[in-house]
């Protein structure tokens, strides 16, 4: 036993998520299946961050015709943003091959799955004690992480339990539709980052179980990557990167080539975690690594409905 005090989670006062302010709602997500789209990006002056957007977007063209991966990390702004449904579509396509998060994430998709919002007003919520106190969020993905102890990933425990209570909103659900498609999705969480963690439903040695068996998996989904996979980053700017470099070091000692891959980070800032454990480092001996800035609603959906039209024009 330790020797120091813990603080006694039990006399927590939770509230209920359908009381709860969210700044969130379904109704602003973006809409999937654009039926066309304009070579906007080929009528681009050839250089700088235009070359660079057109090299990457035919990376992945190649990516895909060559029956590579392309795996996704992303941050929990993109699930915020409401990019959910045009990721839905590239996973339904069969571009993105895999995808990674931060514990965030599980939070927000999760709410979204089940009772179509997310996001609190955090500076109004910490004043008064409330801030990550929904019961349903938090006890919900507990109860879920407790039960796959030993058993599932975190990102597959959370896609087996929404498919399986069909809730209402899967079909904007990141973790349901990998797990429908039966796509990798891991989860890499830090201890205390979550409000799911404020909570006593909270079993640390059943988090870091499954989202150790996650950091498994994703080093051996990278094992792929190897001449001519893509790695996408959208907006995690420390968990991911850290997760990458790691991962990388871990495949390349037992043996495993990988070089000649392509890697890219899309965010609102530039970052140094990412810029140099994605962007630079692991691209060292072959490959190349992009860095965009620009706001997550307008670059992803800019980004992936003219990789949609490349790849059936291809």
């Amino acid at each position: 036993m330790s020797k120091f005090t813990e603080i006694d989670l039990s006399n927590l006062k939770k509230t209920s998520i359908k009381s709860r302010a969210s700044l969130i709602k379904k109704e602003i997500f973006s809409k999937p299946g654009l039926k066309n789209f304009k070579e906007f990006t080929q009528s681009l002056p050839n250089i700088l961050k235009a070359k660079d957007f057109n090299e990457l977007l035919n990376k992945c063209v190649q990516a895909y015709n060559n029956d590579k991966p392309v795996i996704v990390a992303l941050g929990g702004h993109v699930i915020k943003c409401g990019l959910t449904s045009i990721i839905i579509e590239m996973m339904e396509m069969g571009l993105i091959t895999a995808l990674a998060s931060n514990g965030s994430v599980v939070i927000h998709d999760y709410e979204i799955a089940r009772f179509g919002e997310t996001s609190e007003n955090v500076a109004v919520a910490l004043e008064t004690g409330e801030f990550g106190m929904a019961k349903e969020t938090c006890d919900g993905i507990n109860k879920i992480i407790n039960s796959a102890y030993k058993k599932f990933g975190y990102g597959e425990a959370i896609g087996k339990n929404l498919i399986e209570i069909k809730a209402e909103n899967n079909h904007l659900s990141l973790f349901a539709s990998a797990y429908k498609l039966e796509i990798p999705f891991t989860v890499h969480v830090a201890l205390g980052t979550d409000i799911v963690h404020q909570h006593e439903t909270a079993n640390g040695a059943a988090i870091g179980d499954c989202s150790m068996r996650d950091f498994r998996i994703f080093c051996n989904n990278l094992i792929e990557l190897n001449d001519g996979g893509v790695f996408l980053n959208f907006g995690s700017a420390v968990i991911m990167p850290e997760v990458f470099l790691k991962a990388v070091t871990v495949v390349r000692n037992l043996g495993y080539p990988l070089n000649n891959f392509y890697t890219a980070v899309f965010d609102m800032n530039m970052h140094y975690r990412p810029r140099t454990n994605i962007v630079d480092r692991p691209t060292l001996s072959g490959g190349k690594g992009y860095y965009f800035i620009g706001h997550h609603e307008i670059m992803i959906p800019l980004f992936f409905q003219t990789l949609k039209e490349r790849i059936k024009n291809a």
